[in-house]
């Protein structure tokens, strides 16, 4: 093990240690970093306290353990130990423990000091999960703030170098060499007329037929393992094992995807990119990368995340590629060709950039932060995101008006779930109720793949995984005994999936969600019997224009109502009379955008109605409005002054924000308007003022006017456009005497002038005036002469006297 890449940097590595709070180390695929180098830390680094080692993925981070158990000749709970979402080896001797989903966090927010730590190991920092980030963050303040001898190693293959060392400018880099064994790195396009399962499965066969040896194929997702392997099936020989290996497989279907094949067989392994880092598969010298992956991206509007198939970043084809020389030399065949894998991104997007961040807002404001601001991070959280989370985290009692933690967001910030699973478990206030929330949390942190989508029909089920987390998770809530009763489940799902009640429509499938957006179940499907069901798991693909319910629960709305009033709300609506071409008003019962009761309303007092009214145009969008064009160049010159003038606060007037806003803007100049044609009168000009100070006004006025006096004393008005230089139209004879091009935006910006003849033809644009009486004037005065012989066309029309008359009345002035 010593002759490891790693082990020739180990001294650089101590040193660093003993001399700065953060170290990057990068050491590629196969260099020891996270199955040899952590020993060697705890044996040779001088650590008083325990080291924490967080690993991103449950596999990974359970095999790490078990291998640097092994090199001890022990199992892994003696010296070192691994704790995760339901399972814990660990103790009272562990000294080296890997974590992974949330722990590390939870063990900062239970101890902020994290007493008897000395080290913390981020390992694989590169795929840059979501868990990874939040980590980095609090260890940073914790450092900055609590612990100055805490020591932070942050270790991968493919470090996004230039990022991290614009955060942490001062920790050292410290690099390893190459991984062990050279890999062939070989690249080829799918044949365009076989679908992809054949195409991936002829170059497998190909590849096994030249080439001794195990191999390892990466796909994007586990339809694609399961298509590809039903191919493979008829295509290798007996002595060839085929093996999946995902993050929802059992766990011993998992062990004998990682130990070697048999003797006298090989074996494909066929994985998703849970194999791509700190796993090492025995025997695998072959590599078929299919250059995809899958992701789940979160859409902020909707609230639903939505899975999308796309190319992977050149770092996760370097590390696939490694796969292959973990053991000895091997091949990686990337099925993509060499010009296309050269324009792949760099690197990955970070998890903080496209996902849910609710849990991660929940957890900052148990840490007492209120503003992302307070911390450092790689990629700052987007305020979309923050947004959303911030709105479902008022939705389910866990923040006030305000934004504070309610006593219930504490409780719900302890139990260290997901923050809908966590509404969920503090709902329940009965034993039976608790064993019945345990059970759900349960199944929804590890749904069941296959079988009906009618969550009743599994709840009963005696499925070990889901019994050990359910024990776990009530004495969490310090709670014992209770027996499962089907009967409690909606309103409990209710509390943590308010937007997730669902009304048919139709017979065909499909259902409206109470958050909006639509869902659908398959027509023959049991479930679409029912009129209401709440669907705690939804998952949109790039195919689907609806989400599809992978879980639901039929739901008798009048007793979920008996049973949540707090759910429904009353509510006046308007809607658009297309026959009478008017509006109408309703007082509605709802949850959500889902109507239970509604009644006709004559004449609504303005305090109602135009509320409704702003969330009719909401609805609509701003195109119900009378956008004259004077209102329209108003938009359009705060656009530009916001790029010329960035030094004052402007505010945006994209679509979305001023939506937002229609309460400062548009509410004020609602006085009196109880219908479309009121609404379509108001002066969208003065409306849009009261987003301006007052000085703001005056600057606006004077830096980008809405008119141009001209040297004859004319004022014409100037064009603003957000994609071209505002411009202005005006006669070439009433810009004699000017010498110079004018500007706007105090100086900054020069007007392109549309010069025009007599007859307000087009002549010449230009943005620099003098230019043009220096260049392009003599030619066009020529010209002028002979079409306009009546009018002045003098030979020096920098210094000429401006007119907007012919000779006879061009008197001096």
């Amino acid at each position: 093990m010593s002759e490891l890449p790693v082990s020739a940097v180990l001294p650089e590595v101590l040193a660093a240690l003993q001399q700065a709070p953060q170290v990057l180390l990068a050491a590629p695929t196969g260099a020891g970093k996270s199955t040899w180098l952590p020993l060697q830390l705890l044996q040779q680094g001088g650590f008083d306290g325990r080291i924490i080692m967080l690993e991103p993925r449950r596999l990974a981070a359970r095999n790490v353990a078990q291998r640097l158990a092994e090199q001890l000749g022990e199992e892994p709970g003696a010296t070192v130990g691994y704790r995760m979402r339901a399972e814990s080896r660990t103790g009272p001797h562990t000294r080296l423990e890997v974590v992974t989903e949330g722990i590390l966090t939870r063990m900062l927010q239970q101890d902020p000091m994290l007493e008897g730590v000395s080290l913390v190991i981020l390992d694989e920092f590169h795929e840059r999960s979501l868990q990874a980030d939040l980590a980095l963050a609090l260890l940073l303040d914790v450092q900055q703030g609590l612990r100055d001898d805490l020591r932070l190693l942050i270790m991968s293959a493919t470090l996004d170098n230039a990022r991290l060392r614009a955060r942490l400018p001062d920790a050292p880099l410290i690099v390893s060499e190459g991984r062990s064994f050279p890999v062939e790195r070989r690249y080829a396009s799918l044949a365009p007329q076989l679908p992809f399962d054949e195409a991936v499965a002829r170059e497998v066969t190909q590849l096994l037929r030249a080439e001794p040896g195990s191999l390892l194929l990466f796909l994007p997702g586990v339809g694609e393992i399961e298509r590809v392997k039903h191919q493979l099936t008829s295509r290798v020989d007996k002595d060839t094992e085929l093996c999946p290996l995902y993050g929802g497989l059992p766990l011993a279907a998992q062990r004998r995807a990682i130990l070697p094949a048999p003797a006298g067989k090989r074996k494909v392994v066929l994985a998703t990119n849970i194999a791509e880092t700190s796993l090492t598969i025995d025997g695998i010298r072959l590599v078929v990368d299919s250059a995809l992956e899958r992701t789940a991206r979160f859409d902020a509007r909707s609230g639903i995340t939505r899975l999308q198939t796309q190319r992977i970043s050149q770092a996760s084809m370097t590390q696939r590629a490694g796969r292959a020389g973990r053991l000895s030399p091997g091949i990686c065949l990337h099925l993509i060709s060499r010009e296309q894998a050269e324009r792949a991104a760099a690197q990955g997007e970070p998890d903080i950039l496209q996902s849910d961040l609710s849990a991660l807002w929940l957890d900052l404001l148990q840490w007492g932060c209120h503003d992302v601001g307070q911390l450092r991070w790689i990629d700052e959280p987007p305020a979309p995101a923050l947004l959303a989370a911030q709105k479902l985290l008022l939705q389910l009692g866990a923040v006030n008006e305000s934004g504070q933690l309610t006593a219930q967001g504490r409780a719900m910030a302890k139990l260290g779930s997901e923050p809908r699973l966590a509404a969920l478990l503090t709902a329940a206030q009965h034993r039976d109720a608790q064993a019945t929330a345990a059970r759900l949390v349960a199944m929804l942190e590890e749904p069941p793949r296959q079988g009906s989508r009618n969550l009743s029909d599994h709840l009963f089920i005696s499925h070990h995984g889901w019994q050990q987390r359910a024990r776990q998770l009530l004495r969490r809530l310090n709670a014992t005994g209770g027996e499962l009763d089907i009967t409690l489940a909606p309103a409990l799902l209710a509390q943590a999936f308010p937007d997730r009640l669902a009304r048919r429509r139709g017979d065909s499938g499909r259902y409206q969600l109470a958050g909006g957006p639509g869902a659908m179940l398959d027509h023959d499907d049991a479930l679409t019997r029912h009129e209401w069901l709440i669907a705690p798991q939804l998952l949109q693909s790039d195919a689907q224009a609806e989400a599809r319910i992978l879980l639901a629960l039929p739901v008798d709305i009048a007793a979920l109502q008996r049973d949540c009033p707090g759910l429904v709300r009353s509510e006046t609506d308007i809607e658009w009379d297309e026959d009478k071409g008017t509006l109408r008003a309703w007082q509605r019962d709802k949850i959500g955008v889902l109507a239970l009761k509604s009644v006709p309303l004559a004449k609504p007092d303005a305090e109602v109605l135009h509320p409704a009214m702003l969330r009719w145009i909401r609805e609509k969008g701003l195109s119900v409005l009378n956008w004259t064009p004077e209102a329209q160049q108003l938009r359009l010159r705060l656009d530009c002054a916001a790029q010329w003038i960035p030094e004052e606060s402007w505010p945006k007037m994209d679509d979305e924000t001023l939506l937002a806003m229609l309460e400062r803007w548009l509410l004020p100049e609602m006085n009196g308007v109880r219908d479309i044609k009121g609404l379509r009168q108001i002066n969208l000009v003065g409306a849009l003022l009261h987003l301006l100070t007052w000085s703001q006004r005056q600057r606006l006025d004077s830096a980008l006017p809405t008119h141009y006096t001209v040297p004859t004393g004319s004022r014409l008005p100037i064009r603003y456009d957000s994609e071209k230089p505002p411009a202005l139209a005006v006669r070439l004879q009433e810009m004699f005497g000017e010498a110079q091009n004018p500007a706007i935006a105090e100086g900054r910006v020069p007007l392109v002038l549309e010069l025009l003849s007599p007859a307000q033809r087009p002549l010449q644009i230009t943005r620099d005036l003098a230019a043009f009486w220096q260049g392009a004037y003599p030619q066009v005065q020529k010209e002028m002469k002979g079409r306009y012989p009546k009018h002045v066309w003098p030979d020096d029309p920098a210094s000429a006297q401006p007119t907007r008359r012919t000779k006879k009345y061009a008197a001096p002035q």
